[in-house]
């Protein structure tokens, strides 16, 4: 299932550097700290990264095995800006950094191996598979749990929905949480192998962008380019998915990508424009939404009225962007 370019970044901690062309010669560059592998459900954010350099902005992107990862780089410094959903870490250790924009909202499916487990009560005491600590997959298995009277005996990591997919495929995972490109390959490729568990209809943050705060503060220009990279690709995408795969093919991207992944392409991204793409960025409606999801879940300590938005988010870079390109 896995190729070797996904083997080979899956096992590397801080490897696989792509450095875009810098704009001055003398500038530092953006470096943004992905927990996450190059694959169909990221190419739209990847297009957006080759949209932001066009704009002028010099970036380097590096690839890490786990979102945990990348939000140490962000705070250790050897990152500017990370993907993922920090809010754990933010309210836990009181780190210095701020989300800035909602990349996407929870849209997964628990997933079981039909022959072993048939509902949650099955999964009492058992193992499940997330995408990483403090993630939203781990928010939602661990809500499911709490709203099932069930507790699992483990949870474990493993970045990237594909690579669980494949896990999954090959039987050596029996329970975890895949996207709507992980269903359709396990409904493709095994019919009726696999279970999908109901779940309560969500609406929070899965992944988004965040930064330290001085960097927020010394450069609003190089982050508010890349904002305005991302909205403008989301918008394209909602309104024409197959952009997608022109776009791929027009900035060399995801270059081993296998005929299977390929394919998907088509399907994934006109599913994630029906499902509603955070096309302005999230907001403040957008963070209550979260504090409901992550107090509940357990991610976030405390009431989700007594949480403070200015606690978690940084707003200035979304609002210069949308002032530049308008509300959608």
């Amino acid at each position: 299932m896995l190729t070797a370019l996904k083997q080979s970044v899956a096992a590397t901690v801080f490897g696989c550097v792509i450095a875009l062309s810098p704009a001055t010669a003398d500038a530092e560059p953006l470096r943004v700290a992905f927990g996450d592998i190059p694959s169909v459900e990221t190419l739209h954010l990847l297009i957006a990264f080759e949209r932001a350099k066009e704009a002028g902005l010099d970036l380097e992107v590096t690839y890490l095995k786990s979102e945990d990862i990348a939000a140490q780089a962000v705070v250790s410094g050897q990152a500017d800006v990370g993907v993922g959903g920090p809010y754990a870490l933010i309210q836990k250790v009181r780190a210095p950094v701020r989300m800035f924009m909602q990349l996407s909202t929870l849209q997964m499916y628990p997933v079981v191996a039909a022959d072993t487990y048939k509902t949650w009560k099955d999964l009492d005491g058992k193992e499940v598979a997330v995408h990483s600590r403090g993630s939203g997959t781990e928010a939602i298995m661990r809500l499911a749990a709490e709203k099932n009277g069930i507790e699992y005996s483990n949870i474990s990591y493993i970045p990237g929905s594909e690579v669980r997919t494949g896990a999954l495929l090959q039987g050596n995972v029996k329970a975890t949480i895949v996207d709507a490109s992980g269903k359709r390959i396990l409904e493709a490729q095994a019919p009726g192998k696999f279970l999908y568990l109901p779940l309560d209809d969500l609406a929070a943050t899965d992944e988004g962008l965040f930064a330290n705060t001085d960097y927020l503060k010394e450069h609003p220009q190089e982050v508010a380019t890349l904002v305005e990279a991302i909205l403008t690709t989301w918008r394209e995408v909602a309104k024409d998915p197959a952009a997608v795969e022109r776009l791929r093919e027009k900035y060399k991207l995801l270059p081993d990508a296998s005929p299977e992944m390929v394919a998907e392409i088509g399907p994934y991204f006109k599913e994630a424009a029906a499902g509603g793409l955070p096309l302005n960025g999230g907001g403040e409606e957008a963070v209550k939404d979260d504090f409901d999801f992550y107090t509940t879940s357990g991610a976030l300590e405390g009431e989700a009225s007594g949480l403070k938005v200015e606690d978690f988010w940084e707003f200035a870079p979304l609002k210069a962007a949308l002032a530049k390109l308008g509300q959608s």
